[in-house]
C-alpha cells in the first residue's frame, strides 16, 4: 500500500547527530494516523551512521536504509530519496533536525488545499515569523543574503530562502523535479526549485524554527561553488538540457493526423 508521507534524511557521518533526530520523528509521526515510510539515505559514511540506522529500525516502525557505499554528495542522495519514496506527500529534512518535522503541520494545508493548491512547501528562515534558535553569526547572515540575491536574480524571484533544510513535494511534483536534477552540491535546492518553477509548479514559503547548530561549519569556498552551480543551472534551462520546453511541445503537438482531420471537416 502507498504510504501517505516519506520522509527522507539523508546522512553523512551523523552518527551522533542522526538517533535523537530518528527519535523525535518517530514520535511525532507515531502520533498521526496516516501511514509513513522513513528513509535514511547513507551518503558513504565512514563512522557507524548506517549500523546505527539498521539497529534502530528494530524499534522503529517503517524506517529503512538506503546505503550508498561512496560519498555521493546531498543532492544526489536527496534525488535518490526522493526517486525511491512512495508517498503521495514527500518531505527531505536535515540529519541535525534544525528545522523538525513539527513543520508538516503547517505546510499540509498548502498542499491539500481546493481553492489554493500549492506543489512544494519550503520551510523559510527569511520570512515574516521565522525564529532562528539562536542566530547565525552575522557574517553568515550578510553572506547568506547576497547568495540569495544571486539565486533571485538569476533563477528565484520571491524565493527568500532556498537553503533551508526541510521541503515538502506532492508525489507528482517530486517525480518531475527530482527525475530531471542533476546538482550533487551546495546548490541543489535551488536547482530543485528552480525546476519547480520551469515546470509552472507552485512554490510556498513557510517561517521556520531553526535551530543553529553551532558544531555546523561552511567552508568559505562554498559560496564561490554555490554561485557556479548557480550559473550552470541557468545555463542548463536556457539550453533545455532539462527537457522542460520538449516536454512542453510536445504536450501541445497535434496527434498524429489530426491536421489532415480537421481540414476534411472545413471542406
Amino acid at each position: 500500500m502507498q504510504p501517505f508521507l516519506s520522509v527522507i534524511i539523508p546522512a553523512y557521518n551523523e552518527a551522533k547527530r542522526l538517533p535523537p533526530t530518528l527519535q523525535d520523528v518517530h514520535r511525532i509521526l507515531s502520533g498521526k494516523n496516516f501511514s509513513y515510510e522513513i528513509l535514511v539515505v547513507n551518503d558513504g559514511s565512514q563512522d557507524a551512521t548506517a549500523e546505527l540506522v539498521s539497529e534502530m529500525a528494530k524499534g522503529i516502525p517503517f524506517l529503512s536504509l538506503l546505503e550508498n557505499k561512496k560519498n555521493r554528495g546531498k543532492g544526489a542522495v536527496v534525488r535518490q530519496g526522493m526517486l525511491a519514496a512512495r508517498g503521495e506527500i514527500r518531505l527531505f529534512m536535515d540529519a541535525d533536525n534544525s528545522t523538525s518535522l513539527e513543520h508538516l503541520e503547517l505546510a499540509l494545508p498548502y498542499l491539500q488545499n481546493e481553492h489554493e493548491q500549492y506543489d512544494i512547501v519550503v520551510a523559510s528562515r527569511a520570512v515574516r515569523g521565522a525564529q532562528l534558535d539562536p542566530p547565525q553569526p552575522l557574517f553568515r547572515r550578510v553572506a547568506g543574503k547576497v547568495l540569495n540575491l544571486f539565486a533571485q536574480a538569476l533563477l528565484l524571484p520571491g524565493v527568500w530562502d532556498t537553503q533551508c533544510g526541510f521541503k515538502v513535494f506532492t508525489g507528482g511534483a517530486a517525480e518531475e523535479i527530482f527525475s530531471r536534477a542533476e546538482m550533487n552540491g551546495w546548490a541543489f535546492d535551488v536547482e530543485a526549485l528552480a525546476l519547480a518553477r520551469a515546470l509552472e509548479l507552485r512554490i510556498k514559503e513557510i517561517p521556520a524554527h531553526w535551530r543553529n547548530d553551532r558544531a555546523s561549519t561552511v567552508p568559505l569556498s562554498a559560496g564561490l561553488r554555490f554561485a557556479i552551480e548557480t550559473l550552470t543551472i541557468r545555463f542548463r534551462l536556457w539550453a533545455d538540457t532539462y527537457h522542460i520546453r520538449t516536454k512542453n511541445s510536445a504536450a501541445t503537438k497535434p496527434l498524429p493526423g489530426r491536421e489532415e482531420q480537421e481540414a476534411k471537416n472545413e471542406i
